[in-house]
């Protein structure tokens, strides 16, 4: 083994352990990582001009490549810049390798402006944390790092990396373990439980999340439903699921707490199943927390930590439903709305012309609720979302998916002020040549906001309170925006001038903007 300082040994134990595409935003302390990057071959590393870019990335890759990327960024306030899409990550349950660089040990004592606690930053939104405090160590702990983010169902692992210890010479390092703990399975009471409910002839709900979302894991869901007559939900928010013609169709627990309190109305029993219990994402006055009835009988058969195809299969074995056959979505020949753009109209537009295969990336907000119901039909495609509600996600996130799946067509239905978050993905896209095909959703203020006045009891407001949820006066364009970033972009007006820009957009290699003007 040739002679390796710190910075080198990271970048060989991260290729050895299998991640090999580093979304960065470096400073400083960071530079002999970049030039040990420059060094070894095997790394790709991306350019993200703000650390919400980087971290969002890193998630969207991470949903659709099931391994980790990691990011490199500076110092505390470089991760405190990004922790808002690490949240959104952390939700989404993906493997995530940080590194951040530290100051030179000893340096914090000059307290110099960059110097802040980073490990207490990256605590909010990491399940572990280590600084390296020796060129030595710094193999042991990237590869400590690897195992914790590849646990089930992914963490975020964050490991920090102090100058000195990137510059310092490393002695040569021992076998490395990268090997991630093998997934649990619920105890046979747990299963108990379960098949005794939805052998009761009373009425089941199964709440799915995580891994219980993909095609394979749904069938076997399916199954169980059509042989005792449970029904099944996907959680609200979740990371990725495989939908589409060919696939299990499954709906999404409402957002809407009154909605999703009648969803719930009737279940005597809830089976969750890789999944939280059931709740609106806001607590409001006179509404319930929990979307249950009281007194319902909630069972947490599996856990995220779970192996949770493997628990539906055993589940099914119990209930003898492995020949029943699952119900698969039929493709259908979507008809192209006319006149006029809406909301609907946009995603109806998306759902017929969208390409086998498809990545759907959506943060369209409240735009985009009824995409379910309108994309039944469509050709098989993952459906990623915005999982914490933490809006500058989508950007990054279909630009981190399109690296991931670089024979695949991406599609991010974003809301116009989710956008503005995170807008520099753009410039990623366009430098790194990906195919992402970004649909705007024009409205011109944060409709979704406007609906939560009503629902916390602010029935009506005045001047001041609408010009803190529009974003007119000056008009944003989303098309100079995007052109100055170096992606192609047009506006539509009317269904038939988006549908003509989608199917040039999806028929081109590269990036494409369409901002789609709502209404006008």
């Amino acid at each position: 083994m040739q002679d390796r300082n710190g910075a080198e040994t990271l970048v060989e134990t991260l290729l050895a352990g299998k991640v090999d595409v580093c979304f960065a935003n470096p400073g400083t302390s960071e530079m002999q990582f970049v030039a040990a990057l420059d060094k070894i071959p095997g790394m790709r590393c991306v350019l993200g001009l703000f650390e919400g870019v980087v971290t969002g990335a890193a998630d969207g890759y991470a949903r659709m490549a099931d391994k980790p990327a990691s990011t490199l960024l500076h110092l505390a306030p470089g991760l405190g810049n990004g922790l808002a899409n690490l949240h959104n990550a952390k939700r989404a349950q993906v493997p995530l390798v940080n590194i951040v660089g530290e100051h030179r040990q000893g340096h914090k004592e000059t307290d110099s402006p960059l110097t802040g606690d980073i490990e207490g930053v990256a605590r909010t939104m990491s399940e572990w944390v280590k600084t390296s405090t020796s060129a030595d160590h710094i193999a042991a702990d990237a590869a400590e790092a690897i195992r914790e983010a590849n646990t089930l169902p992914g963490r975020i692992a964050t490991l920090i990396l102090p100058a000195d210890t990137a510059w310092t010479k490393a002695q040569p390092h021992g076998k490395l373990d990268f090997a991630a703990p093998a997934p649990t399975m619920p105890s046979s009471a747990q299963f108990d439980a379960a098949v005794k409910a939805l052998q009761s002839g009373e009425k089941v709900i199964l709440v799915l999340s995580g891994r219980a979302l993909r095609a394979a894991p749904l069938a076997l869901a399916s199954q169980i439903v059509q042989r005792t007559g449970a029904t099944m939900l996907a959680q609200y928010a979740n990371g990725r699921i495989e939908r589409g013609a060919g696939r299990v169709a499954i709906a999404r627990t409402p957002a809407p707490v009154d909605q999703g309190v009648a969803a719930f109305k009737d279940a005597k029993h809830v089976i969750l199943i890789g999944a939280k219990v059931p709740a609106p994402m806001f607590g409001y006055p006179g509404k319930p927390d929990y979307l249950m009835q009281p007194g319902a009988n909630l069972i947490e058969l599996a856990a995220p930590t779970d192996d949770l195809h493997e628990t539906l299969r055993e589940l099914a074995a119990r209930l003898k439903a492995l020949d029943a056959v699952p119900l698969l979505e039929a493709q259908k020949e979507l008809a192209l709305p006319q006149g006029v753009l809406t909301a609907e109209a946009v995603l109806r537009t998306i759902s017929a012309l969208m390409p086998e295969n498809a990545i759907i990336v959506d943060e369209s907000i409240s735009a985009g609720r009824s995409f379910f119901p309108v994309s039944m039909g469509t050709p098989a495609h993952d459906y990623l979302q915005l999982t914490g509600g933490s809006i500058g996600s989508g950007l990054p996130m279909a630009t981190g998916a399109a690296i991931a799946c670089p024979g695949r067509t991406v599609i991010n239905m974003e809301g116009d002020g989710s956008s503005m978050y995170t807008i520099q993905a753009l410039w990623t896209q366009a430098r790194e040549k990906l195919n992402v095909v970004t649909v705007i959703f024009a409205n011109r203020g944060y409709q979704i906001l406007k609906g939560e006045l009503v629902s916390v009891g602010a029935a009506s407001w005045g001047e001041r309170a609408e010009r803190m949820l529009s974003i007119v006066e000056p008009d944003i364009s989303w098309v100079k925006l995007a052109e100055g970033m170096g992606v192609e972009a047009r506006a539509a007006t009317t269904c038939e001038e988006l549908a003509q820009l989608i199917r040039h957009a999806v028929s081109r290699p590269g990036p494409f903007l369409i901002e789609a003007q709502i209404g006008r």
